[in-house]
């Protein structure tokens, strides 16, 4: 083991090896990032620990995955990694945010049965930025479980139109109609990054999380924020597999950030807003 355990992913998910039949808009993203071997290499829960324990990190959340037409990762086979090593994965459930009523009561067997620790809907999947209809019944019943509502603020990587993710006004309202609900907007914002740091600075329970960035290129607004009056509201994460867990730690310590802000930013804010 070439580094201390501690690190917890706010984004990753399972490494299946059925991404490039499933989720065909992220291939360009993976072609990009120099990962588009995993694309076809599924690993298993035991090398996916292995990869964790290479990069000093403690802890994934790994996420299932729901499109229009099908499943991707279903919330039952994120379970199979969170009962395979309880310490090492923390399962995120995800719904099919075009059956409403079917989608709560999913949310709920996800978190009451299965374990997941929150919710996470992609938006540029379904073209329905977070402050359409269709999410609302789901907020509440994120605030009625006490788990945070996770989503993807910015550009998308992948071919799809980047709309849903701008952070104001769509992220803006939802915080303002739901005071209560903790919000983790992950990938960064990125080109509204400073709109999104205005937003994690406006609303207590907005955080931000950093994946699909190399830490080498997180904008300076955002390592400003870190630095200073937002070392309580940034998570690390990778996007695994997207990004290599040992590269992005790697980089991380290259930031040099103080000591007690790169034990917050690693795990100390993933630990308190996802009540790990």
């Amino acid at each position: 083991m070439n580094a201390p355990l501690g690190a917890i992913d706010a984004w990753a998910q399972p490494a299946n090896g059925r991404a490039r039949e499933l989720l065909p808009e992220v291939v360009r993203l993976f072609e990009k990032s120099g990962s588009a071997h995993l694309l076809d290499q599924p690993l298993t829960p035991q090398q996916t620990v292995a990869e964790m324990d290479r990069a000093g990190v403690d802890k994934l959340m790994l996420a299932a995955w729901c499109r229009p037409e099908r499943w991707v990762f279903d919330n039952d086979l994120v379970a199979e990694y969170t009962r395979a090593f309880p310490e090492r994965f923390v399962g995120v459930a995800t719904v099919d945010l075009g059956k409403p009523l079917a989608a709560v009561r999913e949310l709920e067997r996800a978190v009451l049965e299965l374990g997941c620790k929150a919710l996470r809907i992609v938006p540029w999947l379904w073209k329905l930025p977070p402050n359409h209809r269709l999410y609302y019944p789901l907020y509440v019943k994120c605030i009625e479980l006490g788990i945070p509502f996770c989503t993807q603020v910015g550009h998308t990587g992948p071919l799809m139109p980047s709309e849903t993710g701008r952070p104001v006004p769509y992220l803006d309202e939802v915080a303002l109609d739901f005071p209560e609900l903790r919000i983790v907007a992950g990938h960064i914002g990125h080109p509204w990054t400073e709109e999104m740091i205005g937003l994690a600075w406006k609303h207590d329970n907005i955080y931000i999380d950093t994946s699909a960035y190399l830490p080498r290129y997180y904008p300076q607004a955002l390592l400003q924020f870190m630095r200073s009056y937002g070392q309580d509201k940034v998570l690390f994460g990778s996007n695994f597999p997207q990004l290599s867990l040992e590269r992005c730690m790697t980089q991380v310590r290259e930031l040099g950030l103080p000591e007690a802000i790169e034990a917050k930013f690693l795990h100390g804010n993933a630990r308190r807003v996802f009540r790990l």
